[in-house]
C-alpha cells in the first residue's frame, strides 16, 4: 500500500517535485561554486591573477543561477495567478476529503433509525468487501438516495458509513455547484469527480456526499431566457455523465445523497438504475426509538436519574426528530444552568419543551379586556379537544403571550398517526373552530385571533375536498394535480361549475364543523365559564389542573 501511495503522489505531484529537486540542485550547486571561489581566493600565488580566474566562472555561473531563478520563479507567479486564482479556479472544488477514521461517528452514535442503519449496514459490507460481490458477477451500487423530513439523521448516517468503512469521506451542499455563470457548477462537479477518483485509486475507494442534493438534481425544464435554469441543467448533466462515467473503470467511488423534497421533485434521470440504486428512508423516530435517544443524549449531561422520566418524556415527544430531542436537552441544560442547578430535573426538561414548543414568554402588557377574550378563546379549544378529540391530550393552557400570539392551548397528539381518515380531519376543524365559537358564544363577537384558526381549518377542508374526494357533491379527484398542466393552448382545464360545487363542498364541511362545535359548548357553557376564569386567575393551567377541573364537572375522555 506505501508503494502504491509513493505511486499516487508522484502522478499527482511530479511537476512539483522536480521544480523543487531542481531549486535544491541549484542550491547546493551555488554552495559549491562559492566554496570553490573562496578557495581559489585563499590559494593565489599572483594576486591579480588568481583573483580574475578565481572571480571569473563564479560571476558567470551566479549569472546564469539568477536567470534560472527568475524564470522559476515567473513561472510559478504565473502558475499561481491564472491557474490557482484565475478563471480556471472559478470552476474547481475547493472541498478536501476527511478520513473516515477522522470522523468518528460509529454505528452505536447512530440511534432511532433502525431499518435505516440496516440498509446503510448491506452497503456499507458492499464497499468494504467486494470480493463476495464479483464473485458472482454483480456490481456495487452506485448511489444511495437518503429521504426523509429535516433533523432526522441523514447527514449524521452518512458520516456514519464513511466512518464504518473507512475510506475518504467528500462532503458538500447541492447549492455549492449552482452559480449565476453557465457552466460553473459543471465544472466543479468534474472537478470534484476528478478529486474522488483519485484518491479512491489510491484509497482504494471514496464516498461523496451530496447534501439538498434537490439543489443540483430538481427536474429539468426550459429556460426563460436569464440563464439561471440553463446553469441548473447544464450541472445537473454533468452529475448524470459522471455517475454513468463511474462504469468505465471499476472505480469503487459511492455518491450519497440527501433530500428533505419529494422523490418526485428530482430528475427521473437521477433516480433510475444505475445512478441512484437505493433509496434509504429516514423518518422520524417511534416511541422505543425516542427513548433511545433520549437515553443518549442524556448519557451525555449531568441530570437527575430519579426524577427524569425517560418513558413519559418519549411519550410526549410524538412527532418530535432526533435534532429536536437533542435541542430540547441543550434548552434544559441552559435552564438548569440559569436556576443554578447542578443537574437538569424533569421540571426543566418540561419547561425546555414547552419553550421549543410555543415560544418565549413576552412581557406585554394586557388589559383586562383582553385577558377575557383570550381566556374564552382558549377555554373553547380545549373543551373541544378534551370532549370530541381522543386523540390529542390538552397539555397546556396559557393566556400569557408566546410568540406571534395572545394564548396557545397545546394539543400534542398522543400517538404517532401516519395516516389520518375523515373523522380526524373534521377533529382538526373542530378544534381549530372551538375559539371563534367560544367568542361568539360569550362575548357576541369575535377577534382578531380567530384568523390563524380559520387559514388551519379552512386549509385542511380544502384539501379533503380538492384533494381527497371527502365533499358531500360526491365529485372526487386530486385537483391539484391540475397545477402541472393549468394552462393548455390559454384553455383552464376544470370548469367553473365543478369550482363552484367544490367551494360549496368545502363550506359545508366547515359550517357542519361549526354547527357540532356550537352545540357543544352551549351544552357545556358552566364549563367554558370555569376555565376561563381559573385562566383570569392563574394565567397558565398546566396539565393536572385541567385534568382537575374536567373531573370535578364529571367529564372523562371520549
Amino acid at each position: 500500500m506505501d508503494w502504491k501511495k509513493i505511486k499516487f503522489f508522484w502522478k499527482l505531484y511530479w511537476i512539483r517535485i522536480i521544480m523543487m529537486t531542481f531549486l535544491f540542485l541549484l542550491g547546493i550547486t551555488l554552495v559549491i561554486l562559492v566554496i570553490r571561489g573562496l578557495r581559489a581566493w585563499n590559494e593565489v600565488e599572483s594576486y591579480l591573477r588568481q583573483s580574475q580566474l578565481a572571480m571569473i566562472p563564479l560571476q558567470l555561473y551566479l549569472q546564469v543561477i539568477m536567470a534560472l531563478i527568475f524564470g522559476v520563479v515567473y513561472t510559478l507567479m504565473w502558475y499561481w495567478l491564472f491557474m490557482k486564482h484565475g478563471a480556471q479556479s472559478f470552476t474547481q472544488s475547493k472541498k478536501k476529503s476527511i478520513s473516515g477514521q477522522e470522523l468518528g461517528i460509529t454505528w452505536n452514535d447512530v440511534i432511532g433509525m433502525d431499518e435505516a442503519k440496516q440498509e446503510a449496514l448491506e452497503v456499507v459490507k458492499l464497499i468494504k468487501d467486494r470480493a463476495d460481490l464479483q464473485r458472482i458477477g454483480g456490481k456495487i451500487l452506485r448511489g444511495i438516495l437518503m429521504m426523509g423530513p429535516p433533523g432526522c439523521g441523514k447527514t449524521y448516517l452518512a458520516k456514519a458509513i464513511a466512518t464504518e468503512a473507512r475510506l475518504p469521506f467528500i462532503s458538500m451542499s447541492g447549492s455549492e455547484f449552482v452559480e449565476m455563470f453557465v457552466g460553473v457548477g459543471a465544472g466543479r462537479i468534474r472537478s470534484l469527480f476528478k478529486n474522488a477518483r483519485q484518491l479512491a485509486e489510491m484509497e482504494g475507494g471514496c464516498l461523496i456526499f451530496i447534501d439538498e442534493i434537490d439543489a443540483v438534481g430538481a427536474q429539468r425544464s426550459s429556460d426563460s431566457g436569464f440563464g439561471g435554469q440553463t446553469e441548473t441543467n447544464t450541472t445537473l448533466n454533468q452529475l448524470l455523465v459522471e455517475m454513468d462515467g463511474l462504469k468505465e473503470k471499476d472505480v469503487n467511488i459511492v455518491i450519497i445523497g440527501a433530500t428533505n423534497m419529494p422523490e418526485y421533485f428530482l430528475d427521473a434521470a437521477l433516480l433510475r438504475p444505475g445512478r441512484f440504486d437505493r433509496k434509504i428512508y429516514v423518518d422520524k423516530p417511534s416511541l422505543e426509538d425516542r427513548q433511545k435517544l433520549l437515553a443518549y443524549y442524556l448519557k451525555n449531561v449531568q441530570h437527575d436519574a430519579k426524577d427524569v422520566n425517560i418513558p413519559r418524556l418519549a411519550r410526549i415527544t410524538v412527532g418530535s426528530s432526533p435534532a429536536d430531542i437533542a435541542n430540547m436537552i441543550r434548552e434544559a441544560a441552559l435552564i438548569a444552568v440559569r436556576n443554578r442547578r447542578a443537574a437538569i430535573t424533569m421540571k426543566d426538561v418540561d419547561d425546555a419543551r414547552e419553550r421549543i414548543a410555543l415560544g418565549i414568554k413576552r412581557r406585554i402588557k394586557i388589559s383586562e379586556k383582553e385577558k377575557n377574550q383570550i381566556a374564552y378563546h382558549e377555554a373553547g379549544h380545549a373543551i373541544v379537544t378534551y370532549l370530541l378529540v381522543p386523540t390529542k391530550d390538552v397539555f397546556k393552557i396559557t393566556i400569557t403571550p408566546r410568540g406571534h400570539t395572545g394564548g396557545v392551548t397545546w394539543v400534542p397528539e398522543r400517538e404517532e398517526i401516519f395516516i389520518e381518515d375523515q373523522q380526524q380531519l373534521l377533529n382538526d376543524i373542530r378544534i381549530s373552530l372551538g375559539s371563534y365559537a367560544a367568542e361568539k358564544i360569550k362575548l357576541g363577537f369575535t377577534t382578531s385571533g380567530v384568523g390563524q384558526d380559520f387559514a388551519s381549518a379552512l386549509y385542511t377542508a380544502h384539501n379533503m375536498v380538492w384533494r381527497m374526494g371527502m365533499g358531500k357533491s360526491g365529485i372526487i379527484g386530486d385537483f391539484h394535480a391540475l397545477d402541472f398542466y393549468k394552462r393548455i393552448g390559454g384553455t383552464i382545464l376544470m370548469s367553473e361549475e365543478i369550482k363552484a360545487k367544490l367551494d360549496n363542498d368545502v363550506q359545508e364541511i366547515m359550517q357542519g364543523c361549526l354547527k357540532d362545535v356550537i352545540e357543544l359548548l352551549k351544552k357545556e357553557e358552566p364549563l367554558l365559564e370555569r376555565i376561563a376564569k381559573e385562566l383570569l386567575a392563574k394565567e397558565e393551567l398546566n396539565y393536572d389542573e385541567i385534568e382537575a377541573i374536567f373531573k370535578e364537572f364529571g367529564k372523562n375522555r371520549p
